[in-house]
């Protein structure tokens, strides 16, 4: 409980810090900031250098994932979260076994005929943490390593592409294959980006969670103004797992600004 109340004090006092930093934004054709994530799934987008984002992800089960990222230099940037479930609810707490840490190089940038590409690291999964002894993983793995790449084109706003192979690191359930994932992004006007995503799941496939149907999420993210971005997503619309009746409905609620 210790340490659960020194994350949550440590995250109000960003946000309470924030104003006298420089909002900025990453959703709509208006942003400044280009987007890092789809919905779970990684893009080549980086925080430049002193830029720094702060997200929190309310998912089932009264679960809470906060984390902050920042650009070390325009083409670097490290960050690290925490949470668990039950933190919202009446149940006891249950935290995640560790906090997630990720590290993102930008190996290519963006040309007229090429995507951006990086290279990265992230150990944070997403939903709840699953501890049967069989399983010991984030109901949706970790990204782990991976490369991606992004290409945007200009087309009523911004269009943008992604895609990219991760190997993630949680492998107790026995299925350690290379996995596929692509997505896409528009702008609706200044502040408003409609996201898809679809992660094959090939190395959640042989039925300890995945159905083999892989996942494909929906989202919206919404900038409302002073580096502030509210997300709805509608996750797994291809009912990839067990007692899914139409997809599973998250929050997620996002500070993006620079030093």
């Amino acid at each position: 409980m210790k340490k659960t109340s020194l994350v949550v004090c440590g995250f109000v006092f960003l946000f309470l810090t924030a104003d006298r930093m420089q909002a900025q934004s990453y959703a709509g054709a208006g942003a400044k900031i280009e987007p890092t994530m789809l919905i779970d799934k990684p893009t080549a987008g980086m925080l430049k250098r002193a830029n720094y984002s702060i997200s929190s992800n309310f998912y089932q089960r009264g679960g809470v994932l906060v984390g902050i990222a920042v650009g070390i230099i325009d083409q670097f940037s490290i960050g690290v979260s925490y949470g668990g479930t039950e933190i919202v609810g009446p149940n006891k707490i249950e935290m995640n076994p560790s906090p997630g840490v990720s590290a993102k190089l930008r190996l290519f940038d963006e040309t007229v005929l090429m995507p951006a590409i990086a290279f990265g690291f992230d150990s944070q999964g997403k939903e709840p943490y699953l501890k049967a002894d069989t399983l010991k993983r984030f109901t949706i793995k970790s990204p782990g390593i991976y490369v991606a790449g992004s290409k945007n084109y200009a087309f009523m706003g911004n269009l943008s592409f992604h895609g990219g192979l991760n190997l993630s690191m949680e492998t107790t359930d026995g299925d350690k294959d290379m996995n596929v994932f692509v997505g896409a992004e528009k702008t609706l006007g200044n502040d408003i980006s409609l996201l898809a995503e679809f992660d094959l799941a090939i190395n959640d496939n042989n039925s300890a969670v995945g159905e083999g149907r892989g996942y494909l999420n929906l989202g919206l993210r919404w900038s409302w103004g002073k580096g502030l971005i509210i997300g709805l997503d509608l996750k797994n619309v291809t009912k990839n797992q067990r007692n899914i009746h139409v997809g599973n409905r998250t929050l997620q609620i996002d500070y993006v600004g620079s030093f």
